[in-house]
């Protein structure tokens, strides 16, 4: 899988916490991965904890509370200890326990939901931290192997029928309703897969970002399985 990282011209390769946080984002690249091979249960984790909703939010006490074998306490350690560097390099990161995300199916020519392909918007400089520990993991596509669905122009009409203010008002209408941040995956595109237990970071769109936003999307889970996630 390293490989596969590697040969991807928007994919940095890093090897520690304190390079994935400081390497500058430049040129094509907008993701770092920090790669590693990690021992540990994580299935345990995610049969021990119970899911409330289809997205839980899975706490520190959540996870020290549980009763765990040997690898399930290393799978436990590593976890808490991502949270913590995280949470001391001053990021919100939570720990999800998934079953599915909401859909967004109100068209039927554009979706705004996280499984559709979409960046990330900031109004400050930061960046996306995500870790899939367990389940179907997420992708990213290169730039160039993706359109903006607002500029398509079959999309770009029947947003303009949706819109009933001035042509003026037309573009803060795409940004507000979020339509501007999805993009469609061109006929040839080959997306990457994050895999599990790497901990990446993802160029955000915001004002000092000095490369194009990352592209990415959730991925759809495998039937009877929950998603581990780490995100901030």
């Amino acid at each position: 899988m390293h490989h596969i990282f590697s040969a991807s011209s928007q994919i940095g390769m890093v090897s520690t916490f304190s390079e994935l946080v400081q390497t500058d984002l430049k040129g094509e690249v907008n993701a770092l991965c920090w790669y590693r091979n990690l021992e540990g249960d994580f299935n345990e984790i995610v049969t021990k904890l119970s899911l409330k909703e289809n997205i839980t939010e899975v706490f520190p006490e959540d996870l020290i509370a549980l009763q765990l074998s040997e690898k399930g306490n290393t799978a436990r350690e590593i976890i808490l200890n991502d949270l913590q560097l995280l949470t001391d390099f001053g990021a919100s990161p939570a720990l999800n326990l998934l079953k599915c995300y909401e859909r967004d199916d109100e068209f039927d020519f554009i979706s705004t939901d996280v499984y559709s392909f979409h960046v990330d918007r900031s109004p400050i400089a930061t960046d996306t931290f995500l870790c899939t520990y367990h389940g179907a993991a997420s992708d990213i596509i290169s730039n160039s192997e993706a359109e903006q669905k607002i500029l398509i122009p079959e999309i770009r009409t029947k947003l303009k029928e949706l819109h009933t203010g001035t042509d003026e008002e037309f573009e803060d209408f795409l940004k507000e309703n979020y339509f501007d941040l999805h993009y469609q995956a061109l006929q040839d595109a080959k997306p990457v897969n994050l895999g599990l237990m790497h901990l990446w970071r993802l160029a955000v769109d915001h004002p000092k970002q000095q490369v194009p936003p990352c592209i990415h999307r959730a991925p759809k889970e495998n039937e009877g399985e929950y998603r581990l996630l780490l995100i901030c």
